[in-house]
C-alpha cells in the first residue's frame, strides 16, 4: 500500500497543495523555508495524527486560520481515503473511508508511515517518551491487540491517579487492572526487542561500526512483579499524586559499552543510530507481516560523510518502497533517479 494522493489545506505555509505520488522515489525540492518539511509533516499526519516537528499539533495550522486538513487515498488492491482535521477550537479530528476514528491508532494502521529527519538524533539524545512511542508503533503492527491493552491500561492509570489525588486510600482499587495490563504490555514490549535484535544489530554496525545496544527498562523495579512495585511505592504515590511504576514509565536504553549513548556519541552518530533503529524496524515489519511503509526523508545528507551517507542509503533502498525525500536542488539523485519531481516555493507545490 502506498499514499498515491495528497490534498493539504492550511498545514503552515501551504495553502492549497493537490499532487500525486509515485510509488516508488519522490523528490520534494526547494530553497530552505519554502514548505518541503511541512509538506512532509502533512504527509505524516495522515498515518500519526500528529507532527514529527512539535508535541502540539495545533501549530501546524496556517497563521491567519482556523483549521487545516490533509486527505489521502491510499493505492493498494483496496484503495482507502483518510482524512485528518485539526482545528483550533475542537482539536483533532479524523476519518478512514469517511468514517470518524475512534483512536488515532487507527490511522496507523491504516497507512504505516516512519520519517527520517534532522531532528532524529532525539530519538537518542533525549528522553524515554519518544524511544516509547518508536516501540510502541512497531509492536502495535506485529500484535494488533496491543493497542487495546493500552487501552486499557492507559484508562486504568488516568483512574488510579485521580484518585490518589482525591481518594488515596481507592487508588488500590485500580492495582490489579493495572498490574495485569502494564505486564502484558512489558511482555510484548520485550518480545518485540528480541525479534528486532538481529535486524538491529546488523543495520547499526553497517551503519556506524559501532557495537550499541538497545535495553528494555520496563518502567518498574528488576526482580519484582508490577503488582509488587505498585504496592511498595504506595506510599509515595499517594504524597506525589502520580503514579510511578508501570510501563508508562518504560524506556529503550541506547548503550555503547554499558554507557548511555547520548554521552559518548557525536550529534551525527547518534542520527546514525536512531536512523539504524528505524531502518531495522521495518526490515522486522517486512519479514514478520509483509508491510513495507512508506518512508520520508527530510535532508538526509546533514552531517553525515560521503561514506556514512553512502552506507545510509544503501539501507535505505533494500528496505523501502515509496520513498519522499527533500532536496534543495532538483537534480538531487542520492537514491536513484526520481519517478516524481515537486518544486516547493512561497507555499506553492508544482509538479515537474
Amino acid at each position: 500500500m502506498w499514499l498515491d494522493e495528497l490534498s493539504v489545506e492550511n498545514v503552515r505555509s501551504l495553502q492549497r497543495v493537490d499532487l500525486r505520488l509515485h510509488p516508488g522515489l519522490n523528490l520534494i525540492w526547494g530553497g530552505n523555508g519554502s514548505g518541503k518539511t511541512s509538506l512532509l509533516e502533512a504527509i505524516f499526519l495522515l498515518g500519526r495524527g500528529r507532527s514529527f516537528r512539535t508535541r502540539t499539533t495545533e501549530r501546524l495550522i496556517r497563521y491567519g486560520e482556523q483549521r487545516l486538513i490533509s486527505f489521502g487515498r491510499l493505492a493498494n488492491h483496496v484503495p482507502r481515503a483518510l482524512g485528518v482535521q485539526v482545528s483550533k477550537t475542537s482539536g483533532t479530528e479524523a476519518k478512514v473511508d469517511g468514517r470518524f476514528v475512534a483512536s488515532l491508532a487507527e490511522l496507523a494502521q491504516a497507512f504505516p508511515v516512519q520519517v527520517i529527519e534532522p531532528g532524529v538524533h532525539r530519538l537518542v539524545e533525549e528522553g524515554g517518551h519518544r524511544r516509547r512511542r518508536w516501540l510502541d508503533w512497531a509492536v502495535f503492527h506485529v500484535e494488533p491487540t496491543y493497542v487495546e491493552t493500552w487501552g486499557r491500561y492507559a484508562r486504568a492509570l488516568r483512574q488510579r491517579n485521580m484518585a490518589l489525588r482525591s481518594s488515596p486510600e481507592e487508588s488500590r482499587i485500580w492495582d490489579p487492572e493495572l498490574a495485569r495490563d502494564g505486564e502484558l504490555l512489558a511482555a510484548s514490549r520485550s518480545s518485540l526487542l528480541a525479534r528486532l535484535e538481529p535486524y538491529w544489530s546488523g543495520t547499526v554496525r553497517e551503519l556506524t561500526d559501532l557495537d550499541v545496544e538497545l535495553i528494555h527498562h520496563r518502567g518498574w523495579d528488576a526482580g519484582r512483579s508490577l503488582a509488587e512495585a505498585l504496592a511498595s511505592h504506595a506510599a509515595q504515590d499517594r504524597i506525589r499524586g502520580v503514579t510511578h511504576m508501570g510501563p508508562h514509565r518504560a524506556d529503550v536504553r541506547v548503550r555503547v559499552h554499558g554507557r548511555a549513548a547520548r554521552d559518548v556519541l557525536s550529534r551525527g552518530q547518534q542520527k546514525l543510530v536512531a536512523a539504524a533503529m528505524i531502518l531495522s524496524q521495518l526490515e522486522l515489519l517486512r519479514d514478520a507481516v509483509e508491510m513495507v511503509p512508506t518512508l520520508l526523508l527530510d535532508d538526509p545528507a546533514a552531517e553525515l560523510d560521503r561514506e556514512r551517507l553512502d552506507r545510509f542509503i544503501a539501507v535505505v533502498q533494500r528496505t523501502t518502497r515509496q520513498l519522499v525525500t527533500t532536496a534543495l536542488e532538483p537534480d538531487a539523485r542520492l537514491f536513484g533517479m526520481p519517478e516524481r519531481v515537486f518544486h516547493v516555493e512561497q507555499g506553492s507545490v508544482q509538479p515537474l
